[in-house]
């Protein structure tokens, strides 16, 4: 396999986990916002009880898809088979 390939695969997995990455980070700050903010979502959590569960889903969701994020770059950049097959 030409070493430029494996360069080009190496970065693509790369971005692909910048975006997982980020992807977890907005779904933390988003289950944040919904299990925190009074004004805007806890008129609509305190009607439906299913939706404060769902704040804390996305909270445990966000945390893991960032900690997957950040271990794939890290694994990217090293070539490390382990951190990416976690």
């Amino acid at each position: 396999v030409p070493m430029g390939v494996l360069s080009c695969v190496k970065y693509l997995m790369f971005i692909f986990n910048v975006l997982v990455f980020a992807g977890g980070t907005c779904l933390v700050g988003v289950g944040v916002w919904v299990a925190v903010d009074p004004a805007g979502f806890q008129d609509v959590v305190a009607t439906k009880p299913v939706l404060s569960a769902g704040a804390y889903l996305l909270l445990a969701v966000g945390i893991a898809l960032s900690l997957l994020g950040f271990l794939g770059c890290c694994g990217a950049l090293r070539r490390s088979r382990p951190l990416l097959l976690a």
